[in-house]
């Protein structure tokens, strides 16, 4: 009986084993191309998650802000600056 249960628990562990490592996956290195390349959704649109994929128009004003974070239209700067992307 004790050679049966012996061999029983060697055939586990052996199975055990052998189903472990062929679901290992294998680590690739990073390049820095993988760090550059383009955040895209499934569809193959930008994620505007990423800054590179936000572009200009979440850019800060030229000068002072209000509370809600649009640009105060009280300072030089900010009318200056409207004026150039009309």
């Amino acid at each position: 009986m004790k050679k049966f249960l012996s061999g029983l628990m060697a055939l586990v562990m052996v199975l055990t084993l052998s189903v472990s490592s062929v679901n290992a996956q294998k680590k690739t290195a990073k390049t820095k191309s993988d760090s550059t390349a383009v955040h895209t959704k499934k569809d193959g649109t930008p994620d505007k998650r990423y800054k590179e994929n936000k572009g200009a128009s979440t850019a800060a004003p030229a000068g002072p802000t209000k509370k809600d974070g649009t640009a105060d239209m009280r300072y030089k700067a900010n009318k200056e600056a409207a004026k150039k992307k009309s």
